[in-house]
């Protein structure tokens, strides 16, 4: 399956540069205090819901894509890209108002009894307004890229946000003084660079046209494969956004300390979601193609190789989560909180891996629906067991909700595809 490997590897490897980034973002905000990484982790909540709601557009243009690729309808390929950029200048302008105008009430929900940790979530949530409305559009070409079967280009645009956020960040941060809005603003400014370098290198397809009207049909079509999606990532940002509430409870450290664990666990993620976009685009295409033999052999590759790097991960978790959580602060209160969400969290990174190539596997046939009710089930049912789990076992009772309900979820993806899916394509 070396089309499937060389569409995962640029994929990986923009998520493994995005990893260092983060990374480094990290440590520079980390030097800050817990404060400054609670602010950080708070408003990332709602900057997260964002690109949840961006999934509706940029799924369902992918898959659009990736089936017209497969069928060699060069026409439709720019009637859907036309489509899906349309849509994305509508919700990225909307979402950037709200997020200026209702801002510091969203902050204000999660009651972090914490005056400064609140201030400063607010404005570094304002700051990302305007970063999204372009990181939107920065996504739905990476999307569209990948579709096409051109990964590498995406990847080298990555290294130059990337690395210009990596530069700007200790300048804004600390030399300018401006703290965790700097980390924001650095953001932004990487982020408009890629957004103008997608425009350049996509130059005959990324092109808005405002006149031209947009078929309603293909919207119809675009939303209706992307809004299972969009609905289990929003679900899933707002459950989290719950137990956010529900961690703020045990004070700034416990919230600082989940934002360090998110970035730590991140090194399984930006393999399981390299392998997410890469299967979906490989399956499209050969769906599309109507080559099923291919779409087996490539699933049980990549659900291989995530299989193999999430058991790695979790033995890194387990054994140097204290080492890692004290990579990003010093206070050791934190490193605690920190230390045994990586420890718990370790169990769920192999079912993780199994859930995201079947959600990759079950998008690319045109079944986003399959893996999104089964997302939307068990994710919600972390809010009952973390209000269970939290009376016997404190905060870590929330942790041990994440993992069970991960744990579920692969497992049934799996199941799915072995039981049902796998079945009726043989047949076809």
């Amino acid at each position: 399956m070396n089309v499937l490997i060389a569409l995962a590897l640029p994929i990986m490897g923009s998520s493994l540069l995005q990893f260092t980034y983060n990374l480094v973002d990290m440590l520079w905000v980390g030097h800050l205090g817990s404060d400054a990484v609670a602010s950080i982790g708070s408003s990332s909540f709602f900057t997260g819901l964002g690109y949840a709601i961006n999934a509706l557009i940029m799924i369902g243009t992918g898959i659009k894509v990736s089936h017209c690729m497969g069928k060699e309808d060069a026409e439709g390929i720019k009637e859907y890209i036309h489509t899906g950029m349309m849509l994305n200048v509508v919700v990225g302008l909307c979402y950037a108002v709200i997020l200026i105008g209702l801002g510091q009430s969203l902050i204000g929900f999660l009651q972090l009894n914490n005056h400064e940790v609140a201030s400063n979530a607010y404005f570094y949530l304002a700051w990302s307004a305007p970063m999204l409305f372009f990181a939107f559009f920065n996504n739905l070409f990476s999307r569209i890229f990948a579709s096409l079967g051109n990964t590498k280009s995406a990847l080298k645009i990555n290294v130059v946000g990337i690395m210009v956020n990596i530069i700007l960040d200790p300048i804004l941060i600390y030399i300018i003084k401006w703290g965790v809005v700097g980390a924001a603003v650095a953001t932004l400014i990487a982020n408009i660079i890629m957004f103008i370098m997608y425009l350049r290198v996509g130059k005959d397809l990324f092109v808005f046209q405002f006149k031209k009207k947009v078929d309603l049909n293909k919207i119809r079509e675009i939303t209706q494969l992307g809004a299972p999606i969009a609905f289990q990532r929003i679900l899933f940002t707002l459950i989290n956004i719950m137990l956010a509430k529900m961690i703020a409870t045990f004070g700034a450290d416990a919230v600082a300390a989940q934002k360090i664990g998110l970035q730590i666990e991140s090194v399984t993620y930006m393999v399981t979601g390299g392998l997410n976009g890469a299967v979906a685009s490989f399956i499209g295409q050969n769906y599309g193609a109507k080559k099923y033999d291919r779409l087996h052999r490539g699933y049980h590759i990549a659900l291989g190789i995530g299989i193999f790097y999430a058991a790695l991960s979790t033995l890194i978790f387990w054994i140097f989560p204290k080492q890692l959580a004290g990579l990003f602060v010093r206070e050791q209160t934190t490193i605690a909180i920190a230390a045994g969400y990586l420890r718990i969290i370790a169990y769920s990174q192999i079912f993780n891996a199994m859930e995201m190539v079947s959600n990759g596997f079950l998008t690319g046939i045109g079944k986003p629906k399959i893996p999104s009710y089964v997302s939307m089930i068990f994710t919600a049912l972390r809010l009952p067991m973390a209000y269970f789990c939290i009376r016997y076992l404190g905060v870590e009772g929330i942790w041990w909700s994440i993992t069970l309900s991960t744990t579920l979820k692969g497992s049934i993806l799996v199941g799915i595809y072995l039981f049902r899916i796998r079945r009726k394509l043989i047949e076809s």
